[in-house]
């Protein structure tokens, strides 16, 4: 018996040799052979090789912790081994980036996978109007190595040092070193918090020099359970420790 059509040639395994690379916009391909890497619990779908599993929750003790008082975070499991691993999330978009030396804030739900050489944690969002909501976190991801995030369509990257930059909570997904955030409330007065209103009571502000990744969906959900109380600072405060 014969198959006949373009299906297997069409959709072969991507022969690239990074670390990390798209075998297509919702499917990342990792190569082992580089080291060990953290992937979402959940996300594997198939591998080629000897590849092992180890839940790891929400990262550690300190992190579980963190995890459970805070509502945010993401639970993860270590990859280790040789072969070719392949994650992904609920058919979402995947970008990938190498963080040199650096530093990104992401919202917990966006984390897909990132590098065992990339240190993580859970941190309060240092902002004047984070009292309002009672807090945020995010989960801060540090150092040298790839970092793959998951959005809702293709974002858009916003460069905040062109103009006042102002994105609804819900859909903002991360933003780099050097950007600082406050938060807000939306303007239209009593009306916008009454059904009927807008539904967009608070608002994002961005500043200082860097990105902020926006994708075109209101369903990132920043943080669970709240702490009381936050005074200034940005991004800078996050990440500082």
């Amino acid at each position: 018996m014969t198959i006949h059509g373009s299906l297997f040639q069409e959709f072969m395994e991507n022969a690239s040799q990074d670390p990390f690379s798209l075998q297509n916009k919702k499917l990342l391909k990792i190569l082992m052979q580089y080291g060990p890497v953290w992937a979402k619990t959940g996300s594997m779908v198939a591998y080629q090789g000897d590849v092992h599993f180890e839940n790891k929750g929400a990262g550690g003790l300190g992190k579980m912790l963190k995890s459970k008082v805070t509502g945010e975070g993401v639970n993860m499991m270590q990859c280790t081994g040789q072969g070719d691993l392949f994650v992904a999330d609920r058919a979402a978009d995947i970008q990938i980036m190498y963080l040199e030396n650096d530093a990104i804030s992401v919202n917990g739900n966006n984390v897909l996978a990132f590098s065992s050489s990339i240190d993580w944690d859970i941190h309060r969002i240092q902002a004047r109007g984070a009292a309002m909501t009672g807090g945020l976190y995010n989960v801060a991801l540090r150092g040298t190595g790839y970092v793959a995030v998951t959005t809702e369509g293709e974002p858009v990257a916003l460069d905040v040092a062109s103009a006042p930059t102002f994105a609804d909570s819900q859909a903002v997904v991360l933003w780099t070193a050097g950007v600082s955030m406050d938060l807000r409330v939306d303007t239209g007065g009593l009306t916008s918090m009454l059904r009927g209103g807008t539904g967009e009571i608070f608002q994002m502000a961005f500043g200082g020099q860097g990105y902020v990744l926006v994708q075109p969906s209101e369903s990132v959900v920043q943080g669970g359970t709240r702490s009381s109380g936050s005074s200034g600072g940005g991004l800078g405060g996050l990440l500082g420790g």
